[in-house]
């Protein structure tokens, strides 16, 4: 009797080890990437868990430096910044197949998420994204119909939304047939994957005040 007491009493005590170490497990972190614009760093945390085709879909853009040289070419005060489609030309550049629209996956367009641009087909978003800067909730999936998908958000800003506030106020003008574009060029000069090495870098470029003049905001996309 005492044997299998012994017995017993060590496999609790082993239970009691595999429960402490699933219960000290942590997620894994989340993949981050860093927008160098003209007026500071915008880093995004990337949810590939939510959004898997659509991180890896944003990433190879990133690692194929298809943004660097890019703009926010689409800005409107309490609704949206949008970029990595054109060149400061205004010139739009060609990009790889359109993905699978992910937007049911639960996450929401709040402020300082990221999210796809697209056309009005829904499954039609290739490179361009927007940053939302107030919550956009009429933005969100709510049928698998042409009007109810919404737009797939896929991660957040976790560093630079001043950046992203300054962007947001800057004055706009129509350059050729396109509404809301920024008077004065705001350049992604790069986009880089973050490394985890990099996780203890140097302090983000502070965002650069200017003229925030703006014109009435249309909240159409």
């Amino acid at each position: 009797m005492n044997k299998i007491t012994s017995i017993i009493l060590s496999l609790l005590i082993i239970g009691c080890f595999v429960s402490f170490g699933f219960a000290e497990e942590k997620p894994a972190p989340s993949t981050k990437v860093r927008l160098e614009t003209s007026h500071g760093n915008i880093i995004i945390a990337l949810n590939a868990a939510a959004a898997p085709k659509t991180v890896e879909n944003f990433i190879s853009y990133v690692n194929d430096g298809f943004y660097n040289g890019t703009i926010f070419h689409r800005v409107i005060k309490g609704f949206m910044v949008q970029g990595g489609g054109f060149t400061e030309k205004m010139k739009q550049k060609p990009t790889k197949e359109t993905i699978p629209n992910e937007a049911d996956n639960g996450l929401k367009n709040l402020k300082g998420t990221i999210a796809m641009a697209r056309t009005n087909a829904p499954h039609s978003a290739s490179s361009q994204f927007f940053i939302n800067t107030v919550d956009n909730g009429f933005l969100d999936f709510k049928s698998k119909s042409p009007r109810g998908w919404g737009y797939c958000v896929f991660g957040k800003v976790v560093e630079g939304m001043d950046v992203v506030d300054v962007i947001e106020k800057q004055p706009t003008t129509v350059k050729n047939a396109y509404r809301d574009v920024p008077v004065t060029p705001i350049i992604i000069k790069k986009a880089v994957l973050i490394k985890k090495a990099e996780a203890k870098a140097a302090p983000e470029k502070k965002a650069v005040p200017q003229n925030t003049k703006t014109e009435k905001n249309p909240k159409n996309k």
